[in-house]
């Protein structure tokens, strides 16, 4: 019927599993970039995204360290099949992010549906590795003596990763899938100009079998979330990918204090095949020793 009123959507945060409102209960507008909305950037109003606070950063990070012990203890192999399930859900919803991606970056119809395209691939390409980078980056180490000499890659622990605020689908999953594939848990904070395809994504997360508190999504002001992230003491490590040279550098100092991993923001070209640098950036080498033993009278060792 032609006066039918639409049914407007209202985005929430993903916190822990569940879809909280900011606790400040401030909102703001998100906008479409079009070609004639000129300097300031304002077209067509899309949704009012939740605003969130210190409280909401903080809520995500007890969120993200309770969920770490059983993701970083799944096996590879289980990861990955988990991964798959979130790609095969991106698949089922392409129209809608297709529809949110061409808002959000200003794009035609079809070069947004090639966006979420490759952005789907990419999120199965990490979900290919979950079961191989180990072999890739760990393996035995030829030492002097009689020991056996083994490294194997481990989760960092709990990430903030400052999604891209250009590339608000492709650039925000080619940051946070090599997070989780690896075994980290990740509080996301999504493009401040483009966050509804992070919020959107947070649904599918949901609706998954990722479980809750592995990724959590914020919204807001990138500076005002991110500056309680990086002086967290139990965050252990953070991407700032969607940060300025400026705050970069403030989140840096910030990060120092309890030694936080730190991934300085770079040029990338997110249509790129990615190597495995953004999953070893998260991942500690573990280095054990042990002797090999003698056999037999000759006193032969293995």
């Amino acid at each position: 019927m032609s006066d039918r009123l639409n049914v407007l959507k209202t985005y929430k945060l993903y916190v822990g599993g569940k879809f909280p409102r900011s606790e400040s209960g401030r909102v703001y507008e998100v906008t479409a970039k079009t070609s004639a909305a000129g300097a300031a950037g304002k077209g067509k109003w899309l949704a009012n995204a939740p605003l969130s606070s210190r409280k909401d950063a903080r809520d995500a990070v007890v969120a993200a360290r309770k969920a770490f012990g059983a993701w970083s203890g799944a096996t590879a192999y289980n990861r990955g099949q988990v991964l798959y399930r979130v790609a095969e859900m991106l698949e089922g919803r392409r129209d809608q992010f297709t529809r949110e991606v061409a808002d959000a970056e200003g794009l035609s119809k079809s070069k947004a549906a090639a966006v979420v395209d490759a952005t789907i691939d990419r999120w199965v390409w990490y979900a290919g590795w979950t079961d191989k980078i180990a072999q890739v980056i760990g393996g035995g180490n030829p030492v002097a003596g009689p020991f056996f000499n083994l490294s194997s890659p481990e989760p960092t622990g709990v990430v903030a990763v400052l999604a891209p605020q250009e590339s608000s689908f492709l650039g925000l999953v080619s940051v946070v899938a090599p997070v989780i594939a690896t075994g980290n848990t990740a509080i996301v904070v999504a493009s401040e100009k483009s966050p509804l395809p992070a919020l959107s994504l947070a649904e599918v997360l949901a609706t998954s079998d990722v479980p809750g508190g592995v990724v959590n999504v914020l919204s807001g002001r990138t500076a005002e979330i991110a500056t309680p992230l990086a002086s967290h003491q139990d965050v252990n490590a953070i991407d700032l990918a969607g940060a300025d040279e400026a705050l970069a550098k403030e989140l840096e100092i910030a990060a120092a204090d309890n030694l936080k991993r730190v991934l300085r923001p770079q040029p990338v070209d997110y249509s790129e095949t990615p190597g495995t640098d953004r999953m070893t950036a998260f991942l500690e080498t573990k280095t054990v020793w042990h002797p090999t033993g003698s056999l037999g009278a000759s006193g032969s060792s293995y």
